[in-house]
């Protein structure tokens, strides 16, 4: 069960990496790429398997106040990738606003799982 939490776990990184990764890399000139949006579905589902298993995990105390703000925040940043992607996608112009909010949005989802006890 450890190993298939920590492989979770590890994706559940890479979805993060990747939306504010690309937001970052496009501070300049902000827009939201579809591939954000897979990082946002990417952390929704590995997010959602791990809340999962962890009453499967010996030792386990999840802190289920945390876990409920970190997925009502990961669903709206996946909200947001989706309107975003779209109309990246289409060619139409991306607010500012909304590139930086998901890109801001997935940053505070990491710094409320690191810095949250």
């Amino acid at each position: 069960m450890k190993i298939l939490f920590d492989i979770l776990l590890f994706l559940h990184i890479v979805g993060a990496a990747m939306i504010v990764g690309i937001w970052i890399g496009n501070m300049k000139k902000p827009t939201v790429h579809p591939r954000q949006r897979d990082g946002a579905f990417l952390q929704l589902i590995t997010g959602i398997a791990m809340m999962g298993l962890l009453p499967l995990m010996p030792n386990s105390d999840p802190n289920y106040a945390k876990l409920g703000i970190k997925f009502a925040v990961g669903a709206a940043v996946a909200v947001l990738a989706v309107i975003g992607s779209r109309k990246y996608k289409k060619g139409e112009d991306i607010s500012t606003g909304l590139a930086h909010s998901v890109g801001g949005l997935a940053l505070l989802n990491v710094a409320i799982a690191t810095l949250w006890n």
